[in-house]
């Protein structure tokens, strides 16, 4: 019998398929006790399912390419970090060993205080982690109990109904055929629903009543926009699905016509579209699609691959063939932007961060690490001279921060013109607008830099005081607050008074919802994924400006987030979102 469930929609797109429903097992283990005589065999299958679990992400991390490099990287890493914790496996062993428990129960309890641990913490973020830690022990149980062949995570057709998805999960999904994702919790601004985005998979989260509506084996009609599940549809549900699907392969044929089209408004303002990118498939991808360049060039990728910081050649590399394959648009490559709130393989983080949100990250990391972040920036210098390439500076909060890092490119300079280097005459350094101190401090900052790139999801998080990774304030956390923006009206305005060239390289700039707003607020460059960019070329060749305008004007007026969300997502319903 039909039924529905009303969820959140985090990543668009309408699927069909059958349930698969993945409960989880490690936390509900029963208490166990094993014989003395099959301790040392127990302890023997744990440890196997752990060299299973490294095994299986290592074979995932060798098989990613472009942007799932960077994206799921950072997660396998920070996973494999987890799986190679000593103290895991000790207490792990100590508890089968001393208390003849089974490897089950041993998780759970293992699980269990951990867990504890992370739910005592004041800090958000950290807080966020015990999902890490449940994907691992998730990972290792399911090593455990898996025979030769099983299916593990779902196949082609299947719907996956489960409480969370790990990033390091959505390339695995895709590859099997997975149509679509439902989790019980999670948020639409989750790294997780990020990437789902990207791989245009749909995904739901949030739907509290899953595992008691859903069973495994019901058919599913599943729209990752509205957030709606339909559970057993009936004809008209399946009428409307087939309509859907034709006009969604008319539409994508529709935005196949548009790559060598101009990016022009109806009424004439000419619009940049610049592509995120983490690879040279990126850059590749981006360069087909007709983009007028990278906007944003993750440098921290390479940090993120290996054991050991990249030395200057390996980053040089990287730098040059990124900038050669753009073939004279620019580039823009952004320092090193690491902090403790993602996977530090090489080292480089500080440990125990009370608050790593707010804490020694982005340029202030590169500022006092003055060995690494001179290699950076020499290989920077050193890309520069295969094509136009600019610099951008993250998290600044001050001119002293640009001064120093002047500074430092200054000497970088000399050093590599005695070694007859060559290094282009000249090179624009930017700064990341992206916290509330660089938004308000522009008259004094924009002095010293020659471009500004606005990063909403950060930009966001810290307006709102709200970490864009919790659950319970998915609703809240969102661009669409009179605050957020008044802060960008006044970045985009002073940009165009300034003759400052502004771009947008947060989500907010590949989301169609807010292309109107956007334009309206006064933007005229945007960066966003590759994948991304047809859609956003066809919304803004779409509406003339003067609309955009008006439709500002009257979001700039709503006195509560009720009514700008109805001037806002009301005119933008076909996108989907």
């Amino acid at each position: 019998m039909r039924r529905a469930v009303q969820a959140q929609g985090a990543s668009r797109g309408l699927a069909l398929g059958r349930a698969r429903v993945r409960q989880s097992q490690v936390f509900d283990a029963a208490p166990e006790q094993i014989s003395a005589q099959a301790v040392d065999g127990e302890v023997e299958r744990l440890h196997l399912a752990f060299d299973v679990a490294r095994s299986e992400l290592m074979e995932m991390r060798q098989r990613l390419q472009g942007a799932l490099a960077h994206e799921l990287g950072e997660f396998l890493d920070l996973h494999g970090l987890i799986l190679d914790d000593p103290e895991l496996l000790h207490g792990l062993d100590d508890l089968i060993r001393k208390a003849n428990y089974s490897a089950d129960y041993a998780l759970r309890l293992q699980r269990d205080r951990l867990a504890s641990v992370f739910d005592g913490i004041d800090d958000p973020y950290m807080r966020s982690r015990r999902e890490d830690l449940d994907h691992v022990i998730g990972r290792v149980h399911a090593a455990l109990h898996r025979n030769p062949g099983s299916d593990v995570i779902g196949l082609a057709g299947d719907v996956l109904v489960a409480d969370t998805v790990a990033p390091s999960e959505l390339a695995q999904l895709t590859e099997r055929g997975v149509v679509a994702v439902i989790t019980t919790q999670g948020s639409a601004l989750s790294h997780s629903a990020i990437l789902a985005r990207s791989l245009h998979l749909p995904l739901v989260v949030g739907a509290h009543e899953a595992f008691a509506k859903i069973a495994d084996g019901d058919a599913l009609l599943v729209d990752g926009a509205s957030g709606e599940i339909i559970i057993e549809p009936d004809a008209d549900d399946l009428r409307r699905f087939k309509h859907l699907q034709r006009e969604t392969a008319r539409d994508r044929k529709a935005l196949q016509r548009l790559r060598d089209a101009e990016t022009i408004t109806l009424d004439g303002t000419t619009v940049r579209l610049f592509a995120n990118a983490e690879s040279r498939d990126d850059v590749a991808q981006a360069y087909e699609l007709g983009a007028s360049g990278v906007g944003l060039y993750r440098t921290e990728f390479l940090f993120l691959q290996g054991r050991e910081s990249p030395d200057e050649e390996q980053q040089f590399l990287a730098y040059r063939d990124l900038v050669m394959g753009m073939r004279g648009r620019p580039v823009t490559l952004r320092t090193l932007d690491l902090g403790a709130d993602k996977a530090d393989s090489a080292g480089i983080c500080l440990q125990g961060e009370p608050n790593p949100a707010l804490g020694v990250r982005g340029v202030r990391l590169s500022l006092s690490q003055p060995h690494l972040f001179r290699t950076q920036m020499r290989a920077l210098l050193r890309a520069s001279a295969y094509g136009k390439m600019n610099i951008l500076i993250p998290m600044v909060t001050c001119r002293e921060e640009i001064y120093a890092v002047r500074r430092l490119i200054v000497s970088c300079r000399e050093e590599l013109h005695d070694e007859n280097h060559a290094v282009a005459k000249q090179v624009n350094l930017g700064i990341m607008v992206e916290v509330p101190a660089a938004a308000l401090a522009l008259p004094q900052l924009a002095h010293d830099c020659d471009f500004l790139s606005v990063g909403t999801n950060d930009l966001v998080q810290y307006l709102l005081a709200m970490d864009r990774g919790n659950e319970a304030l998915a609703k809240s956390n969102s661009p669409l607050h009179p605050a957020v923006l008044r802060v960008l009206r006044d970045i985009l305005t002073f940009g165009l008074r300034r003759g400052i060239p502004v771009s947008v390289c947060g989500e907010m700039a590949g989301d169609p919802v807010f292309t109107r707003l956007l334009l309206g607020l006064g933007l005229r460059d945007f960066s966003l994924h590759p994948s991304n960019l047809l859609e956003i070329r066809r919304q803004i060749r779409e509406v003339s400006l003067a609309d955009c305008q008006r439709l500002c004007r009257r979001v700039l007026l709503a006195k509560d987030r009720a009514h700008l969300e109805k001037l806002v997502l009301g005119r933008s319903t076909t996108t989907g979102h």
